[in-house]
């Protein structure tokens, strides 16, 4: 099984710590195209248009400033630098030492700057969405597809893919529809399905750590939707040959976060 997860928008900056190494990276075949978007990135933070190029307000003046020298900051594993709806309902910290290693082996985190990272790679907090288009390198989603697909391909296999992207970052890599689920999350209002993109991204959260914790691992798309109703309601909706099987999640309309630990 392999779960795909979009970056969080904001990162948390590791306290201390060695800089990060591009050979302890997972895809090393990718540090090449990853050393060339370090540099772009570097010199179009250091410009005076960087918020703009980068479309972040002036709040955000500091994390712009980081990706100046992104080489010499402080990196952590990706799972405590990716925060946000999405990375707090996994909750990563509150697995077991088993569950743990799944995530590790598991989860790839398909970014803008990296191409895609395992959820142990060490990694400086940066700023770098993938709607973003650079400078000489142009809108990042399109110049990464075609870098990613090889390498991916390899690391899926005949593996179940379980997509948690949003759509942004589905762009830079089409796994195998054969073998892929993407999944939605809707929410009762009114008797109609809606789409709510904070209870979305919680909810795919949720999925990703009872898919880490149940012990048994999914292998098909039936088993994945066996494995969602366990906790939701929730149907699947057929791939054709080209698109992929869709995992329709289906909230209640009085649902709301759980506490943690619930």
């Amino acid at each position: 099984m392999l779960i795909l997860l979009p970056p969080s928008e904001g990162k948390q900056p590791a306290g201390n710590g060695s800089p990060f190494n591009p050979d302890e990276l997972q895809f090393p075949e990718l540090n090449p195209h990853r050393h060339e978007l370090l540099k772009a990135l570097a010199e179009v933070s250091g410009a005076e248009n960087a918020l703009e190029v980068l479309g972040v307000g002036k709040s955000l003046v500091a994390e712009v400033t980081r990706n100046i020298e992104l080489h010499t900051e402080p990196a952590a594993a990706a799972h405590t630098v990716y925060t946000g709806v999405l990375f707090e309902a996994l909750g990563y910290e509150r697995l077991d030492a088993a569950a743990r290693a799944r995530a590790d082996s598991s989860i790839l985190v398909i970014s803008a700057l990296w191409g895609a990272v395992g959820f142990a790679d060490r990694i400086p907090a940066y700023r770098l969405s993938m709607s973003v288009k650079l400078p000489e390198i142009g809108k990042l989603a399109s110049w990464w597809k075609p870098k990613l697909a090889p390498v991916l391909q390899e690391r899926a296999g005949d593996s179940l893919v379980v997509d948690c992207r949003s759509s942004t970052y589905a762009a830079a890599w089409v796994p195998p529809a054969a073998n892929t689920v993407s999944v939605s999350v809707f929410q009762l209002r009114g008797g109609v399905r809606k789409v709510v993109s904070h209870f979305a991204k919680h909810t795919r959260g949720e999925l990703a750590s009872h898919l880490l914790t149940r012990g048994t691992e999914v292998t098909t798309p039936e088993e994945l939707l066996a494995a969602a109703c366990e906790r939701w309601e929730a149907e699947l909706a057929p791939g054709t040959a080209r698109k992929a099987h869709q995992l329709n999640i289906i909230l209640p309309e009085d649902h709301a976060f759980r506490a943690v630990g619930d």
